[in-house]
């Protein structure tokens, strides 16, 4: 359990939230907050005016039916005594008049009627002593009501066969406010027509102190929520604040620690160099003391020439001691036009062939391209580079005879030079041609050495040609076993513009 949260702790660590990062994340959590009460708003007063209509539609067929029932009680109980005085007249009419007046009270009834039919006209009844003498007295001609009901009468006229059938109760819906309502009027069990009632039930102060109430919660409750966020937004900035000059700080001292580390491997690489090219000084200078032993009138002008590039040799070695990291024109550069075959055959000639007598005798076979064009590289820095090639070529091979091919090539398509350096030796082994994570092979990395028995001083001679002509010439430089056997470098000499 506690491996599992130390990888997940460790997983969080790889994710760097930056104050951008924690801005947006703000700024989407405000978004949706009010999304959200937006769409409860939006729902909340649908929920209202669904339900408010639905209750003023209800609220307004109660009362109807409620005046209905109140005036058929009346009328029935009446009905039951078979004669009724004066004075019993005029108490059941003033009931009548009290229950139709009621209504008119209220501030949602706008209008309140009776609709009878007598013979083929609708007629509109509002006042009690006429109802009495419709109900009692069977009149026909009955007085003008107090108000005109027409619109009352003209919607009856449309649903009156409809309600003597089914003696349900209709409402009309005029917008969202103004409910028209028929109750059949069936006093004694017989229908006689309808009680009309237009109401108009104003219920949106309700609808408004609820949506008030809300808006203030919702308006508190994205108070919280954004004094919270900017709480988290100050301690995030804060902390990432912190975080960020902790950063700086360790990035500074990296950095100082980097340029220290890479001052201190460039002057190790400085001293191996030197150290590495010393004795190479030290071995020319004993081809220059023998040189001046022998010369002569008959041969004054070869070993000239071949002082003059022994000692250029010497005096580029000289020029390398002044600095570890020399100006870039110093090594290459249009100035400079090399013949690299001369150069071949100067390094056979003149230096390996001189020593080889003291390895076995090793044979040399060039294969040179004459089709060579000259490189703008200086060539004792190519001296330098081709050098410990090939006598890593003779050292490392570990058979008597050892021959030593090299050969030159021009592609005049693409205009890259290829020279390989090759031997018939046991080649190199698996592990020194595995690569690390910057893809270079092991043979050239520092202190890997081709040599069965290795000493303290080995493992230099590939890893400082690699450095020289991939760093400094802007070579390629790879190796390999060929199938022919033995080992094989490859130089690629890319065209220049």
């Amino acid at each position: 359990m506690a491996t599992r949260l130390q990888e997940f702790t460790d997983h969080l660590k790889t994710y760097q939230f930056q104050l951008k990062h924690i801005t947006v994340l703000l700024a989407a959590i405000l978004l949706f907050q009010i999304v959200v009460s937006y769409l409860h708003k939006a729902s909340l007063d649908k929920f209202l005016v669904n339900t408010q209509e639905w209750y003023q539609q209800d609220s307004a067929e109660r009362l109807a039916n409620l005046t209905t029932t109140s005036l058929e009680l009346l009328l029935e109980t009446r009905a039951l005594e078979r004669t009724m005085e004066e004075r019993e007249i005029r108490k059941l009419v003033q009931g009548l008049d009290i229950i139709l007046s009621q209504q008119i009270l209220s501030q949602n009834v706008k209008e309140i009627c009776i609709l009878v039919r007598i013979d083929t006209a609708i007629v509109a009844i509002d006042d009690g002593r006429v109802i009495y003498g419709y109900m009692f007295e069977d009149l026909h001609r009955l007085p003008p009501p107090s108000a005109r009901h027409t619109e009352a009468i003209a919607m009856y006229r449309q649903i009156a066969a409809q309600m003597r059938n089914k003696e349900q109760i209709r409402t009309l819906v005029e917008g969202k406010q103004t409910f028209h309502v028929f109750v059949p009027f069936v006093p004694r069990g017989e229908f006689v027509g309808a009680l009309y009632m237009r109401t108009a039930p104003d219920f949106s102060f309700i609808t408004r102190e609820i949506t008030t109430s809300y808006d203030q919660t919702a308006v508190t409750f994205s108070a919280l929520i954004l004094f919270g966020l900017l709480a988290m937004f100050y301690i995030s900035s804060y902390t990432l604040g912190a975080r960020n000059d902790a950063q700086r700080l360790l990035f500074e001292r990296e950095k100082e620690h980097l340029s220290e580390q890479i001052n201190h491997e460039k002057e190790m690489l400085f001293t191996k160099r030197i150290y590495h090219t010393h004795h190479k000084a030290e071995k020319i200078m004993g081809f220059i003391k023998e040189d001046l032993r022998v010369l002569g009138t008959n041969n004054i002008e070869e070993i000239k020439t071949r002082v003059m590039t022994y000692s250029n040799f010497i005096a580029r070695v000289i020029y390398d001691m002044k600095w570890y990291d020399p100006p870039v024109h110093t090594y290459r550069g249009p100035l400079f036009r090399s013949d690299l075959n001369q150069l071949l055959r100067f390094l056979v000639l003149n230096v390996f062939q001189r020593v080889s007598g003291t390895l076995g005798g090793a044979r040399f076979v060039l294969e040179l391209d004459e089709r060579l064009p000259v490189v703008p590289v200086n060539e004792f820095v190519a001296w330098e580079a081709f050098e410990p090639i090939i006598q890593n070529s003779l050292e490392h091979a570990g058979v008597r005879e050892i021959t030593v091919t090299i050969r030159s090539a021009f592609d005049p398509a693409t205009g890259d030079i290829v020279i390989r350096i090759s031997d018939n030796g046991a080649g190199l082994g698996a592990n020194l041609l595995e690569r690390n994570r910057r893809g270079v092979k092991k043979v050239f990395q520092e202190s890997a050495s081709t040599k069965t028995v290795s000493n303290q001083h080995s493992g230099y001679g590939c890893y400082l040609a690699h450095e020289i002509a991939t760093q400094r010439c802007g070579w390629q430089l790879d190796a390999s076993n060929p199938p022919e056997g033995g080992a094989c470098f490859t130089f690629t000499i890319p065209s220049q513009p």
